[in-house]
């Protein structure tokens, strides 16, 4: 799916990234006042890495439905990644994938986001 975002901009600038790791949460707060909270489960399974999404036509890990342990979904560290993205590091030691923030924000789990992608879907049907 596009995004409906533009490369750059307010809308894909974080002006605050916090990890809430007791809460399980990772808080983000956009330039144009938006703000995302993602609870870390949620957040794992849209792990962008080749091991979880798969590659050269294979799926990946996460395409199997596991089972996530609380180690697999426990938040130990986030690290920026230039000014585009960044990369978590899970409590099972995973740290390979790179959650840009035109995915994040794309992907915000918020009712008004959700709402968003819900009349977008119908729209292109």
């Amino acid at each position: 799916m596009p995004s409906t975002y533009t490369a750059g901009g307010e809308y894909l600038t974080p002006t605050r990234i916090h990890a809430d790791r007791a809460a399980g949460r990772l808080e983000i707060d956009w330039a144009d006042g938006h703000r995302t909270v993602y609870e870390t489960v949620t957040l794992r399974w849209l792990c962008p890495c080749a091991y979880c999404r798969g590659e050269a036509g294979e799926p990946g890990w996460l395409d199997t439905a596991p089972t996530l342990t609380p180690d697999q979904t426990r938040l130990v560290d986030v690290q920026l990644v230039g000014t585009y993205a960044i990369a978590p590091t899970w409590g099972d030691g995973h740290h390979t994938g790179y959650y840009t923030f035109e995915q994040l924000r794309e992907n915000c789990p918020c009712p008004e986001c959700e709402a968003r992608r819900v009349a977008r879907a119908a729209m292109e049907r």
